[in-house]
């Protein structure tokens, strides 16, 4: 069977200073880092109709059928861990560094795979933590023309 490929908004996420962060306290990093992604991230991508495709250790790749809820997802993420860690000591925080992309994509049933994921990645590596990288297809209104033959904005990676 061919693979089966779809276009999908990618968001890709990792912890800033992730070793240093275990380094200086693994158990500890670990624990707050797990409660994060139960209590906040994986909630999150759950209202927005996500899907955790992946988690790395350190962070997670999700998809979305919709850009706009692939980068309010990201934001909501991102403005509630600032929320979660308001005692922690400035050089302790764990912050993510997120990157959103649109693109095709081969998806299998745990995993998604190809460029749309890759320059997800690169733009997440690019991201401030605790910032949001997006790429031009993500960032531009895209215009399709409906049936009535009036241009409409597409932001649903279904189309």
């Amino acid at each position: 069977m061919p693979p089966v490929r779809r276009l999908a908004a990618i968001l890709a996420a990792d912890v800033a200073g992730y070793s240093r962060l275990m380094e200086a306290d693994e158990e500890g990093t670990h624990e707050r880092l797990q409660a994060h992604l139960s209590e906040l991230v994986n909630p999150k991508i759950g209202e927005h109709r996500g899907r955790v495709v992946k988690n790395t250790g350190d962070g997670f790749l999700a998809g979305f059928a919709s850009v706009v809820d692939a980068v309010r997802c990201a934001a909501e993420i991102q403005r509630g861990m600032i929320d979660r860690e308001p005692e922690v000591a400035d050089e302790r925080p764990i912050r993510f560094r997120t990157g959103v992309n649109l693109g095709d994509v081969i998806a299998e049933e745990h995993d998604i795979f190809g460029d749309g994921v890759n320059v997800a990645a690169r733009l997440e590596a690019m991201a401030e933590p605790g910032g949001i990288c997006i790429s031009r297809v993500v960032r531009e209104p895209r215009r399709v023309v409906g049936k009535n033959g009036r241009a409409r904005r597409r932001d649903s990676a279904a189309g």
